[in-house]
């Protein structure tokens, strides 16, 4: 049992390791949210529709969005190692209080997440999450990490990904997105099904004209000379 259990051991960190090591270099074909969704989509003929996904380089996303991101999901982004101690013992803390958690993830977590993994809230899932996290912060520079984030999230109906965002919503490639649009984008961000940045309600320009003032506050483009 416990050889087989040393084999398992190794082929997964050995497995694990490799997928992560690929995508240093490679872009993602698809992701199982992406799969999930598109199988879905298929069984139910009310909603079908194909999935929208171009892959775009970081150079050629506009800067106003990686900033609005960062700014508006993970601030800390450039500074920590995966994983935002002071809003994780916030949620924590507010859970024991009996109020509504908050999400506390940080954008590397959501790629693991998105890239890697089912859904669910589990904890054995959120410590493989925690896992594949580390290796992608061990293996991945920031820049990359960011550039996997914005071609793989989620941005509305089967639509994934800045480019394919830009297109459907704005009609324009990715990198001509303006400052208020990127922040629009972003705004949508947690819960891309629910909110739209095509018909944005008065909530999401509420939230939109925050993440602007953030990016200002944050220094504007100069902030991303840190990553």
């Amino acid at each position: 049992m416990f050889r087989f259990l040393g084999w398992f051991a190794l082929i997964f960190l050995l497995f694990t390791f490799s997928q992560v090591l690929l995508y240093k270099f490679i872009p993602p074909l698809v992701t199982p949210k992406m799969l999930m969704d598109k199988f879905s989509s298929v069984t139910d003929a009310a909603q079908h529709a194909d999935i929208a996904y171009h892959w775009q380089s970081y150079d050629q996303i506009s800067k106003f969005l990686v900033l609005a991101v960062i700014a508006s999901e993970d601030q800390k982004f450039p500074d920590h190692f995966g994983f935002d101690m002071e809003q994780i013992e916030k949620a924590y803390s507010e859970g024991k209080q009996g109020k509504r958690i908050r999400g506390a993830s940080t954008i590397t977590q959501q790629v693991a997440k998105n890239l890697f993994l089912w859904p669910g809230r589990n904890y054995f899932r959120k410590g493989v999450e925690a896992y594949y996290t580390f290796l992608i912060e061990l293996l991945w520079s920031k820049r990359r990490i960011v550039e996997i984030y914005l071609n793989i999230a989620e941005m509305g109906p089967h639509i994934y990904g800045a480019e394919a965002a830009a297109q459907n919503i704005f009609n324009k490639s990715s990198l001509t997105l303006s400052r208020p649009e990127s922040a629009l984008l972003a705004a949508v961000l947690p819960n891309p099904i629910r909110f739209s940045a095509k018909n944005p309600s008065s909530y999401i320009n509420r939230r939109k004209n925050w993440i602007l003032k953030q990016m200002y506050q944050l220094g504007d483009l100069n902030f991303l000379e840190k990553i």
